[in-house]
């Protein structure tokens, strides 16, 4: 769109710019931000941005909660594509529909994945909110579950009276938020029917595909076809819903864009073959979303499943390291590879290898391989036809699966 894009440190595009924006990741030492504030130019972090972003639409739809942000924002994304409601959309990853991440239309449709850490969330201006759950994650910026609660009470007031809130029904932590706001709220549950839009008689196909009935206020809605895997994708699929309904489109529109939406990138991605195993990428770096993705292998017909892990953060892994453990024990083969720091350094005095010997004193073997190249040579060695390979982390685990898939064209 002739606006130039430079890839590294290049202070001298800073000197001629009228405002930087910076992410939550870059440090006030970094050579940009040192030379903005040298000439004295203004800066604004990439949250409080998107924020004045948020207020140049009427309808600003915030997709939020600790897990499954991206695909639901993705699911709600093309239902109002399909439905030619021309949103303009802002998701947390590639998105194939989209070939990219963002869409600029040309209506007062504002569809954003809406982050909780360190509070970002509470920058922006929403006029309907979906909140997915409420977990325990980023205690390096909470420090305890009870703040991460007060951040979403304080997340919900944003709400105007005439907005919409849609809640998880099936997790008490969101359920507690309706008496924080007047908005219009409705809850989604594929346990309580009595929750305004309910999933019932779900059935997985070969691939672990589910379909199933939507209830709405009791009556029968629609039956739902999904081509993403997991029980908890049916969750995510009610949010969208729910959210696209109060919105008045219709459900032939979503029942066809969601029938059509096959995943984001890095969500239970398929990344191809080797050894005649089929390898998958996902995204999964909590306990509670490594539970979710194992979830998924026990709708598919497979001989074993292998998971490469790199844990995410050190903060995380040192404070989750027994749940990290437990959750991952539902694989058949466990590999371990270095924790990916992030924004960190590591003050925790933790490593992969006591993720290793926790799993292992749990009963179930887990081996940490110190590098990439000695983790594609074990899995060549070892994996077997009609296994399941997926790699799991935030991090730069997603260069396994390609490397895999590689070295086996390489081999053909």
């Amino acid at each position: 769109m002739g606006i130039p894009v430079i890839i590294g440190h290049n202070i001298d595009n800073v000197k001629n710019a009228d405002v930087v924006v910076y992410s939550a990741a870059i440090k006030q030492d970094d050579p940009e931000m040192q030379t903005a504030r040298a000439y004295g130019i203004p800066t604004i972090e990439r949250a409080d941005f998107l924020g004045i972003l948020t207020r140049c639409f009427e309808n600003t739809i915030c997709i939020s909660g600790t897990h499954g942000k991206t695909t639901t924002t993705s699911m709600v994304s093309l239902c109002f594509l399909e439905a030619l409601k021309d949103p303009s959309i802002q998701v947390g990853a590639f998105l194939s529909d989209l070939n990219g991440n963002y869409r600029v239309g040309n209506s007062e449709y504002f569809v954003i994945e809406a982050c909780e850490y360190v509070e970002s969330f509470l920058k922006f201006s929403p006029k309907s909110e979906i909140i997915l759950n409420i977990d325990n994650d980023h205690l390096d910026y909470f420090k305890t579950f009870e703040n991460i609660k007060n951040a979403f009470i304080k997340y919900v007031k944003l709400l105007p009276q005439d907005g919409v809130l849609i809640l998880n029904g099936d997790d008490k932590n969101c359920l507690d938020l309706m008496q924080y706001t007047k908005a219009n709220c409705f809850t989604y549950s594929i346990e309580k029917k009595d929750s305004y839009f309910f999933a019932d008689n779900i059935i997985f196909d070969n691939n672990g595909f589910p379909s199933f009935d939507v209830y709405k206020d009791k009556k029968f809605y629609e039956n739902i076809s999904l081509s993403v895997p997991g029980k908890h994708n049916v969750l995510n699929c009610l949010a969208c819903i729910a959210l696209c309904d109060s919105y008045n489109i219709d459900k032939s529109y979503i029942k066809s864009a969601l029938a059509k939406f096959t995943g984001a990138h890095r969500r239970f991605e398929f990344k191809g073959k080797m050894n005649g195993a089929s390898i998958y990428d996902d995204y999964g770096h909590h306990p509670t979303e490594i539970v979710a993705t194992s979830n998924c292998l026990k709708n598919k017909k497979y001989n074993e499943s292998w998971v490469v892990f790199q844990p995410h953060t050190y903060s995380r892994t040192k404070n989750h390291l027994t749940d990290f453990a437990k959750s991952l024990m539902n694989f058949d083969n466990i590999i371990l590879l270095d924790i990916y720091a992030a924004r960190e350094i590591n003050t925790y005095n933790i490593s992969s290898k006591d993720l290793a010997d926790k799993i292992i004193s749990l009963g179930k073997k887990a081996i940490y391989l110190p590098n990439f190249d000695i983790c594609v040579s074990y899995l060549k060695e070892h994996v077997k036809p009609n296994d399941i390979v997926l790699t799991l982390g935030a991090g730069t685990v997603t260069e396994i699966g390609s490397l895999l898939t590689e070295k086996e064209k390489t081999s053909i």
